[in-house]
Formats: structure tokens, sequence, C-alpha cells
């Protein structure tokens, strides 16, 4: 009876028809229309098309709470603005300080909707060879559940180390308790097998209403960047150029990579796609990045509240503000230093990345950006470098693409003499370019410098707020690690991380 109940969320996808709709315009209309048992569902390409679409759509969820709060949060971009009066929401604060543990709801959040992602895909791969399609769409479908599957996969081993292997579809709750964690290195061998055949699989770009599903492009550049992750170069190298020959470029004003009016533009190679205007698919970015205490001040909106633990989230600290260079041109596009409210100027900074307006009271129609171009850029740069440091060579022309978009001057080996120096421009470039967008924590635990950098941020993070408990950032090895969710431990039977 334990196993029925511990992973009762993997069978959501046999018991509720993946959240399916018709397929209409936009691949993004995932609203249910009734319930359907999967005996009676996967019966033509229609079916599976919508199968598919649910597979994307537990990415808005994580995209509006796991991915920025691991992400950024857990880094030394961002921290919380501490709400006395309103403690709903303690746990987010503790994944900041390094408190956490394994019983929070958002690390069961975090867990339990990358394998509800995780499952939607194997129901697809279990039925898509029993229907009727052409080659074409039933390369293109397959091709996406396996990205979306290794991506779980990857944000997975990243925070979590081995975890549990699930890749075919669960039938009953009898079969739906694991073999156990997996290593780390059979999580990579998973991850690399579903990209490989992704990206020989999908469309090289989509047009029209497909803009924004999973293309080989996208499957090549998260491929480049978990090889990267390895330290596997000359294979990273490989995945990223294939990226480059297929026409991205950079846009050249940086903050409309980030405006609704432009998304999945010549840079953007996969965003989390949300509608403003639609029930459940819309995003809120916006208002949960605002500091509580600024009422309409920072978004406009003087019908929604915004006075508790719902907002507040994400500030960009100290550390992240200083880490622009006088002139850069992200800075603006990226936060605020603070708001003024009543004539009177707060000294609380917030996220402007996504903060655009409303398209209805309470709701906005931001993406969020997973991969583009200019990680890719950088990613090359860094994997030229560490083959071996060429003076003013190819990868610094890369790093410096990215630069003159910010409006910086070009860095040369007069001022980066060694590998050491341009791999510390590489990590410090990449850390103002793609603030806010998740990719900080990862970049620190891969660089080695994680737990130096986030001890150290700890003691000045301390400094500046005294509501920060004593034993807060006290980083080890070890705490780079997420505890796995405990009911999973339990019911599961799976081993904790030390802590």
């Amino acid at each position: 009876m334990q196993g029925k109940r511990s992973i009762q969320y993997i069978l959501i996808p046999l018991m509720a028809a993946l959240l399916t709709t018709g397929c209409g315009k936009n691949f993004l209309d995932l609203n249910p229309e009734a319930t359907i048992n999967s005996n009676v569902f996967y019966k033509n390409e229609d079916e599976i098309k919508q199968a598919v679409n649910a597979a994307y759509n537990i990415l808005q969820d994580l995209g509006r709470e796991s991915y920025w709060i691991f992400g950024e949060m857990r880094s030394d971009n961002s921290a919380f603005q501490y709400n006395n009066a309103d403690r709903g929401r303690e746990q987010w604060e503790f994944v900041d300080e390094f408190l956490v543990g394994a019983t929070a709801e958002c690390i069961r959040n975090f867990w339990q909707d990358s394998y509800i992602g995780i499952s939607r895909c194997n129901d697809v791969l279990a039925h898509i060879d029993e229907v009727t399609m052409s080659d074409a769409a039933r390369n293109q479908y397959t091709g996406e559940v396996q990205f979306l599957r290794a991506f779980h996969y990857f944000n997975l081993v990243r925070q979590f180390g081995g975890v549990p292997l699930r890749m075919s579809a669960v039938q009953s709750p009898d079969s739906s308790l694991s073999k156990g964690r997996a290593s780390v290195e059979q999580v990579y061998a998973v991850i690399i097998a579903d990209l490989t055949a992704a990206a020989a699989k999908l469309p090289a770009k989509y047009n029209g209403a497909d803009v924004g599903r999973a293309s080989s492009a996208t499957a090549s550049t998260l491929l480049g960047k978990v090889y990267l992750t390895q330290k596997k170069y000359a294979e990273a190298l490989a995945e990223l150029r294939k990226v480059t020959a297929l026409g991205y470029q950079l846009v050249p004003n940086y903050a409309d990579i980030f405006d609704p009016n432009k998304k999945n533009g010549p840079e953007s190679i996969f965003e989390i796609q949300y509608l403003g205007s639609q029930t459940g698919l819309f995003s809120s970015f916006m208002y949960t990045f605002a500091p509580y205490t600024s009422g309409s001040a920072v978004t406009g909106d003087t019908k929604t509240g915004i006075n508790g633990s719902g907002s507040g989230w994400n500030i960009p600290t100290q550390d992240m503000i200083a880490a622009y260079e006088a002139g850069d041109k992200r800075k603006a596009a990226s936060l605020s230093e603070g708001y003024t409210i009543n004539g009177v100027f707060v000294n609380i900074p917030y996220v402007k990345k996504y903060n655009h307006g409303f398209t209805e009271v309470g709701r906005t129609n931001d993406n969020f950006p997973v991969l583009r171009y200019a990680d890719v850029l950088l990613m090359i740069a860094e994997c030229l470098n560490e083959q071996g440091f060429v003076a003013n060579g190819e990868a610094f022309d890369l790093l410096n693409q990215v630069r003159t978009r910010a409006g910086l001057p070009n860095k040369t080996a007069a001022e980066l003499n060694s590998q050491t120096a341009f791999r510390n421009a590489v990590f410090h470039e990449r850390q103002v370019e793609l603030a806010f967008e998740n990719h900080r924590w990862y970049d620190l635990v891969r660089s080695g410098n994680a737990v130096t950098v986030m001890n150290a941020h700890g003691v000045r993070e301390k400094q500046q707020h005294t509501y920060i408990p004593s034993n807060a950032y006290q980083v080890s090895n070890n705490r780079l690690l997420l505890p796995l969710p405990q009911t999973d431990v339990n019911l599961d039977n799976l081993e904790q991380n030390p802590q």
C-alpha cells in the first residue's frame, strides 16, 4: 500500500489524459476538456500531439517556482526580502541560506513535478509506435519528448546526484516503485542517449504555430551543456558548433530578448512558453519578484495586492549588483536597485527582466528563457580555452561579441594573459549576461567554486541582514546536493544524501 501512495504522481498521465485538449493554432492550448482513460487514448496522431503538448505543460509549473528557487536563489545572484509578518514560505528562505531540509514542500514539488514530466514523456514513447502517422511526425514527437525527458534528468542529477531512472510507462501503482537510485554516470548516460537521438530526429527550426517547440538546435545546445558539465570539451564543442551553423544571432538590443512582444526571437533556442491571456497558462514573475512592500509601484497593477509571501523573492543581491561593470547596458534591463512609492525612493532591488506589465489583472505574458545563443557563444569560448589558451584567438572573439552588445570594451590578451584569467572572465560574463535565467548555481558548481563563493557571499549577507540565522551559509561539498524528499526516501526506499 505504501508503494501505491508514494509515487501516485507518476500515474497522473494515465488517469487524466495528460491535461490534453484539441490541437488548436497554438501548442500551448493545454487546458483539460475531459478526463480520458489511457486505454482509449493514444489512438491517432492528434492524440499523440496532445500528449506531447502536455509533456511541455509541466515546464510552466517548474518555471514558476522550482527553477529560479534552485538555480538563482541558491546562488550569490539573488536572495529574498524578509517578511516578518508572513512566514508562509520560510522553506524558500532556507534554500537560499543552505538550511533547507528533506521535508520542505519546495523540494518535494521540484522532485515530483520533474517526475511527472518524465512520466508524460514515457507515456508518449510507449504508445507512439502504435499510431499511424508520417515518419517526419513520428520523429518530431519522439525527439521532443526525448529532449524533455533529458532536460528533467539533467536538472535532477545536478541538484540531487544519482536519482531513480524511470524509462518506461507505469501501468499500475504496484509497478510504480523504482529500482533505487542510479549512479550519476548512469543518469548522464541516459541524458546523452536521449539528446543524441533527439538531435537526430528533430527539425532544425520551426515556423508558425510550432515556434517554441524543441528543435535539433535545442537538443544540441543542451547536449553541449551536458558535455561541458562533464568537462568533455571536444564533445561539447562539436555539438555547439552545430548550433552556430543554423542562423542564430545576437539581437542588437539586449532588452528585446525578454520582451513578450518579441518572443522566440533570433537569439532564442528554447523558452518556457506562457500565454498571458489564458487561464493556467500565464506567467506571474513580475509579481513574485516585486518587493512585497512595493504596492503597485513595480507592477503597475493597482488591483493586485503585493503584500504577502507571494512576493519579495529572487531579490538581486549586492554581490550581483556589484558584478556589473560601469556602462553595462544589461544592468538596467535586468534589475533595478529600488523603486519609488509616494515620492520616496526605497532601496530594495528587484528583477526587471520579466517586468513588462500585465495582460490581465494578476497575469503576465513573459516567457522564461532556458537556452539562447549568447549562452552558446560563451560555452564555445569556454571549451576553446579549456582545450588550450590562445591569446586573442577565437575564444576572445566570441567573448567580445557578447560584451560588444552590452556596450563594453573588448577583452584582450594584454588583460587576460592566461588560461585561468580567461576562464574567470568567461564565468564572470556568464553571471551578468545570463543573470536571473537559472544558470548561476550550476555554473558555480561545475566551476568548482561553489563552496568558496557561497561561503564568502554568506559572510557578506550576514553583515548586511541581521535576520539571517547564525548557522546559515555553512556550505560544504555535501550541501552542494539537495536532500531527496523524505517521503520518497521512506516509501521508495532511497538512500538519502548526506548533509
